[in-house]
């Protein structure tokens, strides 16, 4: 069974916890920001090509013309 905290010793734990959080520059948050908008693009390139060929394949597969 879990000892039971005092809500005050609660309270300066989680204070001092949260201290220890070190956010990201402007600057990281500019390059992470490009970086998953780059590969977003890229995502739906190749996913785009591979809706297309597969299309293709089963046209030509089943002989359907569009």
């Amino acid at each position: 069974m879990a000892s039971k905290t005092n809500p005050v010793t609660f309270f300066k734990q989680v204070r001092s916890e949260a201290l220890k959080i070190t956010w990201p520059s402007r600057r990281e948050t500019a390059i992470s920001t490009a970086m998953v908008l780059v590969m977003v693009v890229f995502a739906a390139l190749f996913f785009f090509a591979a809706d297309q060929l597969i299309g293709w394949l089963i046209r030509l597969v089943l002989n359907v013309s569009v």
